[in-house]
């Protein structure tokens, strides 16, 4: 058994004259997520088709399971599951009927296919409305159950697209906690997602792909690092003391510190002895604190020094 749940190299793939792939190489440990990053038409959907055997790459090798994607398809089939950014359940069922139907069709008795069905609604907290037809669902409901549906097969790989798109922070989080159990569980997952703060808390490691290409991988922590430098944020007690609170900061830092509505000063550092320095000087002025921290860059300023583009206006949504 292969130690990884899925794993490419050097995946090459042209459509025309357009490079949509140049020499991909990823790999996810087993019970891992693996965060998929990019702008629009960077290569993400291409690299998850090529890993569904939905698309055949011009050159490279990729498996799943263990399994090679070009010369033991059905066997990859067997093992993977997809959820894309827009639920694929049928509205007029009911939530049991949708997954007792999925189960049928991937071969499991009927009384086999309403136990998994049962099992997947409590676990997903739609047991009060198994028996309502999908049209009657939240958002958040539908996008439970169409996860539930990718896990009647049981698979070990999840592809998951943009898998919280639509939903409110609170479904958000819901969300997240069970693809933390499915991990927890051994399996391993593909994500690709527009909000970055979901990589960061999902992620184990992340690829960012750009042009067709790997500009960058390592966990979150590493990619902050990448972009290079540490912060001193400092939210005020008091906005009377914005003035000189930012004289201290640029006074240590040697630089002017950034101002944001909500009175806080963010300036860059060159290590902890600054940081220190800023604390014990705004103690000695008497200067009061809301927050006070030194921090990694964001992730989202980590994409924007790797691509160029900023995560909130770039377009995820439509394929790569």
């Amino acid at each position: 058994m292969s130690e990884h749940g899925f794993e490419a190299e050097k995946l090459a793939k042209r459509f025309g004259k357009t490079v949509a792939l140049d020499g991909v190489s990823l790999a996810a440990p087993r019970g891992q997520v693996l965060g998929l990053l990019g702008p629009n038409g960077a290569g993400k959907t291409t690299v998850i088709r090529i890993l569904a055997t939905l698309l055949r790459s011009d050159r490279g090798r990729a498996s799943v399971a263990g399994f090679d994607v070009a010369g033991q398809p059905g066997q990859v089939r067997g093992r993977i599951a997809l959820s894309g950014q827009h639920t694929s359940v049928d509205e007029e069922l009911t939530g049991l009927a949708n997954l007792v139907m999925i189960g049928q069709l991937l071969d499991m008795p009927r009384r086999h296919a309403t136990q998994r069905a049962a099992e997947l609604l409590a676990r997903f907290g739609l047991e009060d409305a198994a028996r309502r037809p999908v049209a009657s669902y939240s958002g958040g409901m539908r996008r439970r159950l169409d996860l539930a549906a990718s896990l009647v097969g049981r698979p070990e790989v999840i592809f998951l697209d943009e898998p919280s798109v639509g939903l409110d922070p609170g479904k958000r989080d819901e969300l997240w906690q069970l693809i933390r159990g499915l991990t927890a569980e051994g399996v391993t997952v593909l994500l690709t997602t527009q909000y970055l703060e979901e990589a960061d808390a999902l992620a184990d490691g992340i690829i960012v792909l750009d042009h067709g290409r790997v500009i960058a991988a390592g966990t979150p922590a590493e990619l902050k690092q990448q972009v290079g430098g540490r912060a001193v944020v400092v939210r005020l007690d008091d906005p009377a003391d914005t003035e000189p609170a930012a004289a201290i900061l640029a006074s240590v830092a040697d630089r002017s510190p950034e101002r944001s509505t909500r009175h806080e000063l963010v300036v860059p550092v060159t290590g902890d002895d600054d940081f220190f320095e800023i604390t014990a000087r705004l103690r000695e002025h008497a200067i009061g604190v809301t927050e006070l921290s030194l921090r990694l860059p964001s992730l989202d300023e980590a994409f924007l020094a790797l691509t160029g583009a900023p995560a909130t206006t770039t377009d995820f949504t439509k394929a790569a």
